[in-house]
């Protein structure tokens, strides 16, 4: 059985990879710019020409959507239509439900007509705490996380969870239709500022803007629509949509899903 990684690289790719390597699957990692193992190949969500070689002999594939588009489809279609041999797909969804995106619903009624389907809904990913994200790096230059959330809380989770259990919904028995991923515990940003300025000792805090600022914000590194759709999000996270947790990942993997304290000591440098 191969299985078919897209957004190979990405966070949840990358683990996601080494864990079904880890249990000598099948594997074809697939991104815009493959490494040089021999399990990578070139693939890229625009160009339609790369989407047949990396579905040769793909039985099982993990999509992450091509990202900050609220259209998918139109890039997804293609490859969905070159997907006749594949019989089952996992999809990277998320619990929080972008405003003004029906391509989005599109995409995921389009992913339950396959053979055996199942969509991943995690809240917000740890990894928006560290690289280029804007929340990463307003800690990094100012010592300062922004949002329009107020006490909003959500149930963060790290990335390398979210791979687990698609590792384990990939190749167990027939997946159920949904999951929705959480860490152990909610959070609201400042919560989060706090529990950052405690492990490593520097000051972060926490600042309120406006959804229009938020949005700005977001801009600075991501299309137009999909930024205003993005920081809308935050006023559903402070009228307390986002404010849950699971059971999924435990109950899936076997282990607790990482704490988010563990996760700042884990990554401090």
């Amino acid at each position: 059985m191969r299985i078919l990684i897209t957004g190979g690289t990405g966070n949840t790719g990358r683990p996601l990879a080494a864990a079904l390597r880890a249990r000598g699957a099948d594997i074809r990692v697939a991104s815009r710019n493959p490494g040089n193992a021999a399990d990578h190949v070139r693939f890229d969500w625009a160009d339609p020409a790369t989407h047949g070689p990396a579905l040769e002999g793909v039985e099982v594939a993990y999509l992450v959507p091509p990202p900050a588009t609220l259209e998918p489809m139109p890039l997804v279609e293609p490859f969905l239509a070159a997907a006749s041999g594949v019989r089952r797909v996992v999809l990277l969804g998320s619990l929080a439900v972008l405003p003004g995106a029906p391509g989005i619903v599109e995409l995921e009624r389009a992913v339950q007509r396959m053979p055996e389907s199942s969509i991943l809904r995690p809240s917000g990913f740890m990894q928006n705490f560290l690289g280029a994200h804007p929340v990463a790096t307003g800690i990094r230059e100012r010592g300062e996380i922004v949002s329009a959330s107020g006490p909003g809380r959500l149930g963060w989770i790290d990335a390398e969870d979210i791979a687990a259990v698609a590792a384990e919904v990939l190749t167990g028995p027939d997946p159920a239709p949904e999951h929705v991923l959480t860490g152990p515990e909610s959070l609201s940003y400042a919560d989060a500022a706090a529990v950052i300025t405690e492990v490593t000792g520097r000051p972060v805090r926490h600042t309120e803007v406006s959804v229009a600022e938020r949005a700005r914000i977001f801009g600075e590194v991501m299309p137009q629509p999909f930024a205003r759709a993005l920081a809308a999000i935050d006023a559903e996270i402070r009228a307390g949509t986002e404010d849950r947790t699971t059971s999924a990942v435990e109950d899936l993997t076997g282990r607790p899903p990482r704490s988010f304290r563990d996760f700042v000591a884990a990554h401090m440098a």
